[in-house]
């Protein structure tokens, strides 16, 4: 597509590239004909999730003398390093030292090389709980965590060197980002994966809270082609932009697609909530990314399940099961999960 031969030839650097999400981006770079290099250290990252043809360097963005002579090496950065928002809320001085520290570093190098651009994944979980459903880019931002603090204080580094050094920065905002080659060993990872897994397993499901909390979720190739637009659109430039799908889905929602998908039965058990679960209702407006960019999301959340449950079974993560019976359409919009409440 015209989007991935933008890349052919270009060296790019992606940190955290062995992750979920960034070794997915990965993947799509290579098979453009980037030289694509690695920086992760692997904290929750994967080794194997590289992709042959990527160059991997085990380090961190903490790491200054590091970023410096990594990023004066290529002509596009980016930038997925970070701790996620578990291990964040357990450490928050290494929260602070990645998550912002980090993405300093990165900067600071990026404004005394030759780069084109530098694209920053950020978060919706910067918005905290919003005072209206879908939320704007321009509506206010309550970090609610140490991981949505650290965020949102990259979010604020890449604006201020775009407005005082004239560095060509992008930033991502992704909502619930879930898919293939999100591995459920990792105890860091989603819960789509876990709970694919618990119902294959025939175990019961554990949902934090009653299940009515709301979330965007949004399948990772969806989120990868927002992030290669972000990096090559000239409208990006200085810009932060929601990905997401518009659609709210509840997590007792979730956990029926998820058995419509897999033919697993979901046998669920409510806990008491998490410190964590702190956002009641999430849904991101991408009006703003599809009328600047031309993106908008292509798969549905049901489709996206079935791509994430043939996945895990191709992998051995899942034994197959036979499919459920033709399900009833859910409420709302054809082939996504109903709002709920509506």
């Amino acid at each position: 597509m015209m989007l991935e031969r933008a890349f052919g030839g270009r060296r790019v650097l992606v940190t955290g590239g062995a992750g979920f999400v960034g070794s997915a981006l990965v993947r799509r770079l290579i098979a453009s004909g980037a030289r694509v290099t690695v920086l992760d250290d692997l904290f929750t990252g994967r080794r194997d999730a590289i992709p042959t043809g990527a160059d991997f360097i085990e380090g961190s963005v903490t790491d200054e003398p590091l970023v410096r002579d990594l990023v004066k090496r290529h002509t596009l950065v980016f930038h997925l390093a970070a701790r996620n928002i578990i291990a964040s809320t357990a450490n928050p001085r290494d929260d602070f030292a990645t998550n912002i520290g980090g993405t300093l570093n990165v900067l600071l190098a990026a404004r005394d090389s030759n780069l084109e651009r530098v694209v920053y994944t950020s978060s919706a979980s910067v918005y905290g709980n919003p005072r209206s459903i879908p939320i704007n880019e321009d509506d206010r931002l309550e970090p609610l965590t140490p991981y949505a603090v650290s965020k949102l204080a990259g979010e604020h580094y890449c604006v201020a060197f775009y407005e005082s050094y004239g560095l060509s920065v992008a930033v991502v905002r992704y909502s619930n980002v879930y898919g293939p080659y999100q591995r459920p060993e990792n105890p860091y990872c989603g819960v789509v994966s876990k709970f694919l897994i618990a119902a294959n397993a025939g175990q019961t499901i554990s949902v934090h809270g009653d299940g009515g909390q709301t979330r965007d979720f949004t399948f990772v190739e969806d989120a990868v082609d927002a992030t290669l637009l972000a990096a090559t659109h000239p409208r990006a430039e200085g810009e932060v932009f929601n990905v997401g799908t518009g659609v709210e889905t509840s997590v007792n929602d979730l956990a029926a697609a998820i058995g419509r998908a897999s033919g697993c039965p979901m046998n669920v058990e409510h806990i008491d909530r998490r410190d964590i679960d702190n956002i009641r209702r999430r849904v991101v407006n991408i009006e703003k990314i599809r009328h600047m960019l031309r993106w908008s999301p292509q798969v549905t959340l049901d489709r996206g399940l079935e791509k994430t449950v043939r996945w895990f079974e191709e992998t051995g993560l899942l034994s197959p099961s036979t499919p459920a019976a033709e399900p009833t359409a859910p409420r709302g919009l054809p082939g996504r999960t109903a709002r709920p409440g509506k």
